[in-house]
């Protein structure tokens, strides 16, 4: 094998090593984005029903906020 040759090798498997590293670390990115994503989506459900049931206890609800039929 030519040196230019196993230079170039060389190259390419310095690259692929390189390139391993990368796509390992941008997978555990998205895996930590996918749990923060998760995490988040339970907080915004448990804030809806919260907020569904604050609106539902409140007297009158919509009606209240009316103007009496005399203005």
């Amino acid at each position: 094998m030519s040196n230019e040759l196993a230079a170039r090798l060389d190259d390419l498997e310095t690259r692929l090593a390189f390139q391993d590293d990368t796509i390992e670390a941008l997978n555990e990115v998205v895996t930590r984005q996918e749990l923060a994503l998760e995490k988040l989506e339970r907080a915004l459900v448990l804030l809806a029903r919260r907020q569904a049931d604050l609106a539902a206890s409140i007297p009158g609800g919509a009606e209240d906020d009316q103007p009496p039929p005399h203005y």
